[in-house]
């Protein structure tokens, strides 16, 4: 039986291998990888920084693909970052999913570099367009390829020819009978496998979860859902949903639903709004399947069918999957908290430093708790490598701090900090600490038995070094000491021996220095003489300025070597003044030798200068000598350095000199500025200024300012001074404008102005007036706080006096320049006679509609105050419905609610004693007129009725404009309109339906609108069918033809310069007349000044902006065949006071 199985199958793979699956897919295997540039049919010549592109492929489903591309190294600056794409923007990595890997691989020979792509099990959403991203520092490239996947190719043949056996065991191949049950099997999974793959060409590769999510959504949020979760293939998605949308099933919980997404701003609130079908079901919410309860963070609220979910607050935590419960029905959403843009506020700075030196490179961005990228020459850096590379990031609030404690050359480079907001870069240049050797080792020589020092002195106290005696390294022992005392280095030999004597060498750590010098050996044989010789000192002053008298710079190194005789050898003892030095260690020591007593000082500072003294002696006497030492340095920092005035671009800075001059005199100054809260300070004078007082031009009016100063001498620069206190260049307002007396009375004058014509960054704070009396100097304040307006009324004068006024503005600093009245102002009362200034809108009737307010405000002038008088045909007005208030500049005439009767001509008087004015306004109240009466059908003929009304009996106080006619079908009583605004009192209504019977109505109209209610027709108009004939009445037509008639003639008309006019008349006639325009009987023809227009009959003459020269008569003539009409009207055109 095992045996049968494999010998049935090998029959058909025998004799049919050509028609075999396995041989047809062997082709289909390469295209998971890309085909050899030499073989591609498609393969492009190298363009770019790109030696190889990505080739675009064909995969079968559920196989593996692979795409391959090189880069030229030789093209780049420094190794490429690599970025796969789908699509555009959907960036392939590690959050991609496990199916997605990636490799990089480098040629150090041929410095290319291979980069590939691997996809494994394909499936159908993974098809579309991608794209091959390369980047290094500045330069960028890119390319794009195409992947389409194929559904599974199966062989109908070759399955089948598999599927059969034959029946007989351990017969020929070719014995027993073909059996078809494997064959029927195998057509089952086939079919299995046709639905499976039906099923995934519908789903795109797309999860359910991501399909429901589509289902419950809007058409116009599809993108942006494709967007989050990388769907490429929009078309199949469509064509998916619309299938789908069909059985999307109504919630019976639910009657509006969450949105798919939302998105809030990190700080902001925001509200998840959800409606239900019965207010009454419990609803719970969730939170990435969590229960939320209600907080302060949380906020639930009932509106109705609306369910609300506020969170307040948003932060990042915020930011996950939400669902509503109702019953057994759920729906979904998320909300996505968006970062705001952290920007850069102050960017990084470029640094130079030493080998060593600890370095702080610090940004500062506009959040706290902001994420920002560090990266250096385009790579990033991490804390995890941070452990590596000697160096670690630190936040302090909104400062990120890189530090290096202890900087290397391979931390040299170009740094870069990122954010979502914006980037920044700077240079870090890391420099080899020169080393300098302050005091080289000096050749020796040395008696038997004595003390050989070496020393030498470098300029870093932190550097190491050995010592060597003929290139073989010096090791510690009893008699050789080797010492590292800051910056010196010491090599002691005691009891010195023959065997000492050699080239001795000291070597720094690090660096390519050595220093040498040489041990000679003495060996003398003296018979001792006794000799006795007094002391005597030897005293050599260099660089002296008078007699024993030496000059040191501060910080410098003194060394003073005094040769000393005598015998037996001298005792030498050093005093400055009354002490003694003793001291062979430190910053100031004593070195002693036979013939040489040495004086040292390390660095030289203010204390030490002074008179010091050597004293030599031995038994046969002694000697002294004195030195003066004067030690120079830099000056002390200027004081009481402050700003004394500015202006608007400029300010004056006084200082007194420093204290200490540094032993030499000051010869001058240098002077700095900068903006508040800025690092950058500004040279002022590259000359030394030798004067304590300084003005600082080119200054930005209301910008804060700093300043310091500098002292200088001959030897260097001070240190800076304190900065002054920031000041703003500032400066008063110019004078107020255009000041003039308003109004003047016995005892105070009321004036007015406008503001500076320049006030500046300092702004206005308010204006001080003051008054001066006429002979008289001294100006005396009319206001103790500044007024803002610009306008003051002076009070208390004395009556009769001539006075001189002023107005100053006052801001931050100081007082403006004054603005003066030209001529004194006599204080005393001016009488002005009533006028009554009319707006333009009352000069003509007023109209109001009934139930409108009336309002009419009236404004005149006059001294003292008129009498104001209303009066309606020439009786009192009934103040029970109109409401008057009068003040010193005008009356108010006020009706709450307008009726019919306060229709009239009211005349308004104004009177001063025995001076009056006087002004007629005349007002019509309106309201809608009432229906025509007896509306009839007059006449029917064919399909057309003719029906007539008479206007009616209330036109609403107000000419009937025109009627809206509507006719009715008796059997449906639908009213629909006939004709609208028709000016005659009868119509023809044409295009009846014949065999129907109509009803008629009428509505008037006039200014107000249509009448409230119809007239309607009493009798019908009934349209005959065909087959009843005619006979109509002879009549005679009637003749239509009229010759021109003004209806409405011109009025005289007086209207104020500057303000356009229109002149007003109506005209008929038949056929229509021609129209002509005059001026003084002259023709106005195309004047731009005039226009003419005719609307229905209203003829119209617009006057733009008439001066007084257009005054005159005007006349309008209009004229047909049948004879001519003319009207005429006087233009008076005023200047107005």
């Amino acid at each position: 039986m095992p045996e049968a199985k494999p010998a049935a199958k090998k029959v058909p793979k025998g004799k049919d291998a050509p028609k075999e699956a396995p041989p047809k897919e062997a082709p289909a295997e390469p295209p998971k990888e890309a085909p050899p540039e030499d073989q591609s049919p498609t393969a492009e010549e190298p363009t770019g920084i790109f030696l190889k592109k990505p080739d675009s492929v064909s995969v079968e489903a559920g196989k593996d693909a692979v795409i391959t591309a090189k880069v030229n190294g030789k093209e780049l600056p420094a190794k490429p970052a690599i970025k796969w794409f789908k699509g555009k923007w959907l960036e392939l990595g590690s959050k991609s999913g496990a199916r997605f890997s990636f490799k990089e691989s480098h040629d150090s020979a041929s410095n290319v570099y291979t980069v590939e792509l691997h996809i494994g099990k394909v499936v159908l959403g993974d098809r579309g367009d991608y794209r091959l991203e390369v980047k290094a520092k500045d330069i960028c490239d890119s390319c794009s390829f195409n992947i389409d996947v194929e559904a599974p190719r199966q062989d109908a043949s070759g399955q089948s020819l598999e599927s059969f056996k034959r029946s007989g065991e351990g017969k020929p191949e070719d014995a027993g009978e073909l059996d078809f049950s494997g064959l029927l099997k195998k057509r089952e999974v086939v079919e299995e496998e046709k639905k499976k793959k039906k099923k995934d060409d519908d789903d795109l590769g797309i999860p359910p979860e991501i399909w429901e999510l589509l289902k419950g959504a809007k058409k116009s949020e599809y993108e942006k859902i494709a967007f989050q979760y990388g769907i490429t293939d929009l078309r199949g998605m469509l064509k998916r949903l619309k299938k789908a949308k069909v059985e999307v099933k109504k919630s019976a919980a639910f009657t509006k639903k969450l949105d798919p997404a939302y998105q809030v701003d990190r700080g902001n609130k925001i509200k998840l709004v959800v409606e239900i079908s019965d207010p009454d079901l419990p609803l719970k919410w969730f939170k990435n399947g969590q229960e939320i309860k209600p907080s302060s963070k949380y906020v639930f609220e009932n509106v109705g069918k609306k369910r609300i979910l506020t969170i307040n607050k948003c932060t990042l935590a915020d930011d996950a999957a939400y669902e509503v419960v109702v019953k057994d029905e759920k729906c979904f959403t998320e909300l996505f908290v968006k970062e705001p843009p952290v920007l850069i506020v102050t960017p990084l700075e470029d640094q130079q430093v030493f080998v060593g030196d600890r370095v702080e490179m610090a940004v500062e961005v506009s959040e706290e708790g902001a994420q920002v990228m560090w990266m250096k020459d385009g790579v990033e850096m991490t804390r995890e490598d941070s452990f590596k590379a000697r160096y670690r990031f630190k936040k302090d609030g909104k400062r990120h701090i890189l530090i290096f404690s202890d900087v290397s050359l391979e931390d040299g480079g170009r740094y870069q900090v990122m954010t979502n907001g914006g980037q920044c870069e700077a240079d870090l240049i890391v420099e080899e600490k020169q080393l300098e050797v302050l005091q080289d080792i000096a050749d020796l020589t040395v008696k038997a038995s004595e003390q050989a020092v070496f020393k030498c002195e470098v300029s870093d106290e932190k550097v190491t070094g050995k010592w060597y005696k003929n290139g073989v390294e010096v090791r510690p022992s009893k008699r050789i000491t080797i010492s590292h005392v800051g910056r010196f280095h010491k090599l002691v030999i005691d009891d010195v021996r023959p065997e000492d004597e050699g080239d001795y060498t000291f070597v720094p750590d690090g660096y390519a220095l050595s220093l040498s010098a040489k041990l000679n050996f003495l060996e003398i044989k003296v018979e001792y003489v006794p000799k006795q010789e007094p002391p005597k000192i030897h005293l050599d002053c260099s660089g002296k300025t008078s007699e024993n008298s030496i000059v040191v710079v501060a910080g410098n190194k003194l060394r003073l070597d005094v040769a000393i005789t005598g015998e037996p050898p001298p005792v030498a003892t050093w005093m400055k003044g009354d002490d003694v030095f003793s001291a062979t260690e430190g910053r100031t020591r004593i070195e002693q030798r036979v013939d040489c007593s040495s004086f040292v000082i390390e660095s030289a500072e203010r204390a030490d200068e002074g008179r010091y003294t050597i004293k030599v002696t031995n038994p046969v006497g002694e000697d002294v000598a004195s030195i003066f030492l004067r030690v120079v340095d830099v000056p002390d920092p200027p004081e009481a350095v402050r700003v004394t005035s500015v202006g608007e671009d400029w300010a004056i800075l006084v200082w007194e000199p420093p204290k200490y001059d540094g032993g030499q005199p000051v010869t001058g100054y240098l002077l700095e500025r900068k903006k508040k809260g800025s690092q950058r300070w500004m040279k002022l004078n590259f000359e030394v200024f030798t004067e304590t007082t300084y003005e600082s031009t080119k200054m930005i009016e209301g910008i804060l300012y700093e300043m310091r100063v500098f002292a200088v001498n001959a030897i260097g620069v001070s240190q800076p001074s304190m900065n002054t206190k920031p000041f703003m260049p500032i400066a008063p307002t110019s004078a107020p404008q255009h000041l003039t007396v308003e109004d003047v009375t016995d005892t105070t004058t009321t004036l007015k102005w406008r503001p500076p014509d320049r006030i500046g960054a300092g702004g206005i704070d308010g204006y001080l007036v003051e008054y001066c009396l006429e002979g008289s100097e001294e100006w005396l304040p009319a206001n103790k706080e500044p007024v803002e307006r610009c306008g003051f009324t002076v009070k208390d004068l004395p009556t009769g006096a001539r006075i001189l006024f002023r107005v100053i503005g006052v801001n931050i600093a100081g007082r403006s320049e004054p603005a003066t009245l030209v001529q004194p102002v006599t204080i005393r009362e001016i009488v002005e006679q009533p006028k009554i200034r009319l707006p333009r809108h009352l000069r003509q009737t007023y109209i109001r509609k009934v139930g409108e307010h009336l309002n009419l405000v009236i404004p005149f002038q006059g001294k003292p105050r008129p009498q104001v008088v209303w009066t309606k045909g020439g009786a009192p007005i009934d103040t029970s419905r109109v409401h008057v208030r009068t003040s010193d500049l005008d009356t108010v005439f006020f009706v709450r609610q307008a009726a019919r009767s306060d229709s009239g001509e009211y005349e308004l008087t104004v009177q001063i004693e025995n001076m009056k004015d006087t002004a007629t306004i005349r007002i019509r109240v309106v309201e809608k007129a009432g229906p025509p009466e007896n509306v009839q059908v007059k006449e029917v003929w064919g399909t057309n009725a003719l029906v007539e009304w008479q206007p009616p009996k209330d036109n609403g106080n107000s000419e009937i404009t025109g009627y809206f006619v509507q006719k009715a079908d008796k059997k449906t009583m639908e009213w629909f309109n006939v004709y609208e605004h028709n000016r005659h009192t009868s119509c023809t209504v044409s295009d009846l339906i014949v065999g129907n019977e109509y009803y008629f109505r009428v509505f008037s109209e006039n200014i107000c609108g249509l009448s409230d209610s119809p007239g309607v027709s009493k009798n019908t108009a009934c349209i005959l069918k065909t087959g009843i004939t005619f006979k109509p009445l002879e009549y005679k037509e009637h003749d239509f033809r009229t010759p021109p008639m003004f209806l409405t003639p011109l009025i005289d008309r007086v209207v104020v310069a500057g303000y356009s006019a229109a002149l007003n008349c109506a005209v008929r006639g038949h056929p229509k007349p021609k129209v002509v325009w005059m001026k003084n009987k002259m023709e106005i023809r195309e004047d731009p000044k005039f226009l003419m227009t005719n609307h229905q009959g209203v003829l119209t003459l617009n006057i733009r902006r008439p001066s007084p020269f257009d005054a005159g008569t005007y006349s309008c003539r209009a004229f047909n065949e049948l004879g001519e009409a003319l009207a005429e009207c006087k233009l008076d055109v005023r200047v107005p006071q």
